[in-house]
């Protein structure tokens, strides 16, 4: 079996030393586990000052990193078919745990590229398949968040960690914290190790564990709490559910962008889909389907076309709303689930950029969001390209 390969190009490779290195993560690159390959844009650059950055159109603080050496550095590295490409961005979606498994289970490559100076050339970003964020934070560079994903991958690999129950048991893994561990002296400054812990009664001991890691993530992490009673209540109270359906079409036409699920697509014929907003269909019928799941109308309702504060708005940011309304009235998603209709262009190849925007904005994980895509066998107004429709199904919960 292949190592898994992880490239990362960044201004600062010397940055990433240190990971050979480190423990386990070490001992997985050097045991041929995964290998790790570094790629500088200053090496790609053309002029006799190897400059890398520039000063941004339209003025402003700070230097911008060029695209042409990202382009030609990212270019330059062997691709596999299971390859993903992410940007470390403080306006990507927050990493999570599960973001991590999908990387290491799914995936046998990751290419990590690392912004530097005041931001990088937007065009920089149509190299990527997902961005991602450390958290609501900025730092001088993305070198810190690439090597946590690189931390988090490796060790999910199989052969790197000892024990593969300890990757089950940990936090995050399940919706949990972990609970407590203690280990030699039994006492130690008048603190000492429960007694459940020492009784050898295994039951006992994990009816504990279960107990303090519900009662960590109560008290530290509501937010996770509350999904996990979504996805596994224990409590023998039955769960309240809301099934919603969404629709929405848009017509094909020219001069206008092509947003779905809040990537930007390029169309054969150049053409875009037309509305007061951004018309993205997708988002727009997730929208539906949350408000109808509540009884709470339709879109026009909150967002009418005739309101200019809505000419041309973001979708994702009336998605945020929504959920804010659905969260307002006690409940939380729990899976959504859609299916875009369109002939052209191809959305495979975006589809899990289009998942990670939905989940980001809900606040779910991505493997909480489906989308496909389909042709409508060019029958009706999908199929002779005089619009794209999308139907969303989203369950929503109430513990």
């Amino acid at each position: 079996m292949a190592p898994y390969r992880l490239d990362v190009v960044s201004l600062a490779p010397q940055a990433f030393a240190p990971l050979l290195e480190l423990g386990v993560i070490g001992r997985a690159f050097g045991s041929g586990i995964a290998e790790l390959h570094l790629h500088n844009p200053r090496d790609f650059a053309t002029d006799r000052y190897r400059k890398v950055d520039d000063e941004p159109y339209g003025g402003g603080a700070g230097m911008v990193l060029k695209p042409e050496p990202v382009f030609a550095a990212v270019e330059s590295i062997p691709r596999r078919s299971g390859a993903r490409v992410l940007l470390m961005s403080p306006q990507g979606r927050p990493l999570q745990q599960a973001d991590l498994q999908r990387w290491a289970h799914d995936h046998d490559q990751l290419v990590l590229l690392c912004g530097h100076y005041e931001g990088f050339d937007e065009r920089i970003r149509s190299l990527v398949d997902e961005e991602v964020s450390a958290g609501d934070f900025v730092l001088t560079g993305g070198e810190l968040p690439a090597m946590t994903v690189i931390n988090g991958v490796v060790r999910l690999l199989p052969g790197t960690v000892g024990t593969a129950q300890s990757l089950v048991e940990e936090s995050h893994s399940a919706l949990l914290l972990e609970h407590p561990h203690y280990t030699r002296p039994a006492e130690f400054q008048g603190m000492a190790v429960p007694e459940v812990l020492r009784g050898g009664n295994h039951g006992a001991i994990e009816a504990w564990r279960q107990q303090q890691r519900e009662q960590r993530t109560r008290d530290r992490r509501p937010d996770l709490y509350a999904r996990w009673r979504m996805a596994s209540d224990d409590s023998g109270a039955a769960m309240t559910l809301r099934i919603g359906n969404g629709y929405d079409i848009h017509r094909l036409v020219s001069g206008r962008p092509l947003i779905l699920g809040g990537v930007t697509l390029e169309h054969p014929d150049g053409l875009g889909l037309d509305g007061h907003s951004d018309a993205d269909v997708l988002v727009h019928a997730v929208m539906d389907a949350l408000l109808g799941a509540l009884s709470l109308g339709d879109i026009g309702k909150y967002f009418p076309p005739t309101d200019p504060q809505w000419k041309g708005a973001d979708s994702l940011q009336l998605l945020e709303q929504v959920v804010a309304l659905v969260s307002q009235r006690g409940w939380q998603v729990v899976n959504v689930d859609a299916v875009v209709i369109a002939e052209r262009p191809k959305l495979k190849p975006h589809i899990e950029a289009m998942r990670g925007n939905i989940a980001s904005r809900i606040g779910i994980a991505a493997e909480a969001v489906g989308v496909k895509a389909t042709t409508n066998e060019r029958l009706g107004p999908e199929g002779r390209e005089e619009g794209i429709s999308c139907q969303a199904v989203v369950l929503l919960g109430q513990p």
